[in-house]
């Protein structure tokens, strides 16, 4: 009867480690769905040259920028490979959209 009961505390602890990992994940995206839109006029965002569409970025302004970067490939995005927009490490709180760009980009690994 011991390795029955313990056959089923480890079922059970298997099961209650999945269905929490589940809720994280699903609350998280749920999160980086309803945070506002960073607005591109705010000091921070223009001080950064950020733009939601990385092919309207000011070349002549910001010579850092190369065709091809965009928040979805910047280790800073926080959304999911899929998501128009996702939260990200400089603008706290806020959503940057998966195509813009600001000059904090830096590449994933």
């Amino acid at each position: 009867m011991d390795n029955s009961r313990r056959t089923f505390f480890k079922r059970s602890l298997g099961v209650v480690a999945t269905v929490s990992v589940a809720q994280l994940v699903a609350n998280r995206l749920a999160f980086a769905v309803e945070l506002p839109h960073v607005d591109e006029a705010s000091a921070q965002a223009t001080g950064l040259g950020y733009n939601h569409d990385a092919t309207k970025v000011d070349k002549a302004k910001f010579p850092r920028f190369q065709a091809g970067m965009a928040c979805s490939a910047c280790a800073l995005y926080q959304g999911t490979p899929d998501a128009e927009w996702g939260g990200c490490g400089i603008f706290a709180g806020q959503a940057v959209s998966a195509k813009g760009w600001c000059n904090a980009f830096a590449p994933k690994a």
